[in-house]
């Protein structure tokens, strides 16, 4: 039976400078499903990647390739596994199955609890489904993690006053100012992260909203959207000198405000104090800007001590979520046992065994007038059918080969047949 695989990093074995340096970029992602896929022993891939977290989840055709993924990533990354190999965490079979559905229902995230991991992962089963790099076990397997993912946020109250990385950030802000209601803040980037902040700004109605983005309907959709102001993204350095937080989540593989720009800025603002608060991966912030007079730097690090206050208030939450994650690991296993030949074979049989008898019994009432010798003919004859009747599958199944995914077979099989019991969502 295939084992499942999953290698990573993330916030809590790796800092953020590393985090950076094994972030797959959309297209990296992309040509890493294309590697995996065609890779000789890789049966099944996913790569998943956000700013606090990259892993590989994978099924091997043989042993279990630890190093020839471990290698891949320094490859791939350009990065020597020297640099990484001590920030991974290894985790196969069930190890693997847990901590797959602990990240979908946010019980492994900086912000236990935050709203975002789990639709960053359906995109990237999603890619890897378009990528054609999943398959049987892996398709099953997601489902699984979305539907625990389900539960927890429906039957539990860790995600109430869910606090996301925007959130802290923002908390982050409030705590420097004090009072954000004077306060003008401009946004570097469009996408969900920063809509999340807008969000959290308007309740503390700051002064004004600009945000920057570089395709610029973007930005003028979500200033339109929460009543701010867009501007072109070449802008974002003249405006250093009017907004007093700066808060980035951009795509960007380079920094995109620098200390020379800043310290341009400065001059123009009379070294009003500026604050950045940087929850992009790879950063957006170039870090030397801290040494700035009156500018100061925070990363997604930085969000820590926030973030720990919410994990500590969600305790009792989180004993609930793991309960319902170790229910879902059992199903999932009990699923992956089900796959195995001979229970599939004595599932088919078994289901035949109660139709015949079912439909002999039904039969047989109606017709008085037979013999015990013809009652019995007949009895042999519907058993006979039957057995005539499942004989070529079970053969079929029985063919293993080494070059033939078993686990597809079986799986169609078990849906043909109807031998599943349909799991509760």
């Amino acid at each position: 039976m295939s084992n499942i695989f999953l290698i990573g990093a993330n916030h809590k074995t790796a800092p953020v400078e590393l985090r950076e340096k094994l972030s797959f970029t959309a297209e990296e992602t992309l040509g890493a499903l294309g590697y995996l896929k065609e890779a000789p022993h890789i049966k099944e891939a996913l790569v998943f990647s956000t700013c606090n977290r990259t892993e590989i989840l994978y099924i091997p055709k043989t042993g279990d390739q630890i190093e020839e993924i471990i290698h891949f990533i320094s490859r791939h990354k350009r990065i020597a596994v020297s640099e990484f190999r001590k920030a991974l965490y290894i985790h196969g079979g069930e190890a693997a199955i847990r901590h797959m559905f602990r990240v979908s229902a946010s019980l492994d995230s900086m912000v236990v609890g935050e709203p975002q991991i789990l639709g960053q992962i359906k995109k990237a089963y999603k890619t890897a489904v378009e990528e054609g790099a999943c398959g049987v076990l892996l398709n099953r397997m997601m489902h699984k993690s979305f539907s625990v993912a389900k539960r927890v946020r429906k039957e539990t109250g860790i995600g109430d006053n869910a606090v996301s990385i925007s959130y802290a950030a923002i908390e982050l802000a409030n705590k420097i100012f004090g009072d954000l209601s004077g306060i003008r803040v401009m946004l570097l980037g469009a996408g969900e992260m920063a809509e999340l902040a807008v969000e959290h700004l308007i309740s503390h109605n700051v002064k004004e909203i600009v945000v920057a983005n570089r395709t610029f309907k973007n930005a003028l959709a979500l200033a339109q959207k929460f009543k701010g102001r867009a501007i072109q993204f070449e802008e974002r350095e003249a405006v250093l000198a009017e907004v007093d937080i700066i808060i980035s989540s951009t795509g960007a593989t380079e920094y995109i405000l620098t200390q020379d720009q800043v310290k341009r800025a400065m001059k123009k603002r009379q070294h009003k104090t500026i604050f950045f608060i940087d929850i992009a991966v790879p950063r957006d912030i170039d870090p030397k800007i801290n040494r700035v007079s009156n500018a100061y730097v925070y990363d997604i690090d930085d969000l820590r001590s926030i973030v720990e206050t919410n994990i500590a208030q969600r305790e009792q939450e989180t004993v609930k979520a793991g309960r319902f994650v170790e229910e879902a690991v059992v199903s999932f296993q009990k699923w992956m046992d089900s796959l195995s030949i001979v229970p599939t074979i004595k599932a088919i049989n078994d289901k035949m065994t109660t139709i015949v008898e079912m439909e002999f019994n039904k039969t047989i009432s109606s017709l008085n007038h037979l013999s015990p010798e013809d009652i019995e003919a007949v009895r042999r004859m519907t058993q006979a059918i039957a057995t005539r009747a499942i004989h070529d599958p079970i053969r079929f199944l029985r063919n293993t080969g080494d070059h033939r995914d078993d686990s597809l077979y079986l799986n169609v099989t078990r849906q043909l047949f109807d031998l599943d019991i349909p799991e509760k969502e």
